[in-house]
């Protein structure tokens, strides 16, 4: 990460910025404080997007991917960072945070960003076929591919729009599902 980061980065609280700087001393953030995104918030990340780019890192939970949705809705052009849910587990007790994530885990979801960029390509037929909604190991399946596309986890639903708004295509998918598969199969033995 270099000094020079031009980018403003959205994370939800105080505790997400002291990480950051930690790793990173020149990181600009915005702070949503919490899922309840001001509309204040909101006019400052507007204003900055006429000559920033806009990072969005929230935490991997219910309550970042509120805070996700109400940015990229603000700020379209707003780029995408996650972190996974094991990146952003405590060492203790706790709930899931960019907080408790390590500099590696930080450093790869800031260098491996997503642009919404609709393209069609994985119909919801397609998605259902490949095992990602309505099965026994659905949600474990959705969280290995989230892992190996980048994208983080999310719900049936939110992870098939997830897919769609960041144009993987259907052959990056049906790779993704194939070494989670493997990947799953290879920890059974």
């Amino acid at each position: 990460m270099q000094k020079n980061f031009n980018a403003v980065v959205v994370v939800e609280g105080k505790d997400d910025t002291i990480r950051l700087k930690q790793f990173f001393p020149g990181i600009e953030t915005v702070e949503t404080n919490g899922s309840a995104v001001s509309d204040a918030v909101l006019a400052k990340l507007k204003k900055l997007a006429q000559n920033r780019e806009i990072i969005v890192l929230t935490d991997p939970d219910v309550n970042g991917e509120r805070i996700r949705r109400l940015v990229t809705k603000a700020v379209p052009s707003a780029k995408q960072a996650f972190i996974t849910r094991d990146e952003g587990r405590p060492e203790k007790a706790g709930s899931l945070g960019v907080e408790h994530a390590s500099k590696a885990a930080l450093e790869r979801a800031l260098s491996d960003l997503h642009e919404v960029a609709p393209k069609p390509g994985i119909d919801y037929d397609d998605y259902l076929d490949l095992g990602l909604a309505l099965g026994g190991h659905s949600r474990k399946l959705r969280e290995a591919v989230g892992i190996k596309l980048g994208i983080g986890y999310a719900n049936s639903k939110r992870f098939y729009e997830r897919l769609r708004t960041f144009g993987i295509s259907l052959e990056e998918l049906e790779k993704a599902v194939k070494e989670a598969e493997n990947g799953q199969a290879d920890s059974h033995r």
